[in-house]
C-alpha cells in the first residue's frame, strides 16, 4: 500500500478514535480494570415514579449505545495496531490485499470486497 494513503488512513483512524472516546465520555466511564470497556452511568432524574421510569429507559438506551460505540472503537484500535505491525490492509479471510479505495472509505475494513460479499451470501 502507498505510504501516503497509509498516513491518510491512520490520521482518519486516530480522528475516529478521538470522536468515539469523546462520545463514550458523555454517558460512560472507562473501566479501570479493562481500558477497552466502559460502564454507562445511571442517570439521576429524581425520585418520582415517572422519573425512575425515565432513568431506566435512558440507562437501557445508554447501554445499547455503549456496546455499539465500544465495538466501533475496538475496530479502530485493531486497525491502528495492524498499521503499526505492518499487517494493515490484508484480508483476514483470503490473505490478499484489501483494495486501497475500500480502506480509504472504510479504514476499519478487515476483509476484501469479494470475501465480504461471500460472508453476506451475496456472491455465487
Amino acid at each position: 500500500m502507498d505510504s501516503k494513503a497509509l498516513k491518510v488512513i491512520k490520521e482518519k483512524l486516530l480522528e475516529q478514535q478521538k470522536q468515539l472516546e469523546e462520545r463514550l465520555s458523555w454517558f460512560a466511564k472507562q473501566d479501570g480494570s479493562n481500558p477497552e470497556n466502559y460502564r454507562s452511568r445511571f442517570p439521576d432524574y429524581g425520585d418520582k415514579e415517572d422519573e425512575n421510569a425515565a432513568e431506566v429507559a435512558a440507562y437501557s438506551d445508554r447501554i445499547s449505545l455503549e456496546h455499539t460505540v465500544e465495538s466501533d472503537l475496538r475496530d479502530v484500535h485493531r486497525a491502528i495496531q495492524s498499521i503499526e505491525k505492518g499487517t494493515y490492509g490484508i484480508c483476514q479471510y483470503c490473505k490478499n490485499p484489501i483494495e486501497e479505495k475500500r480502506l480509504l472509505v472504510r479504514p476499519t475494513s478487515g476483509s476484501c470486497v469479494t470475501c465480504k460479499k461471500q460472508l453476506k451470501g451475496e456472491a455465487a
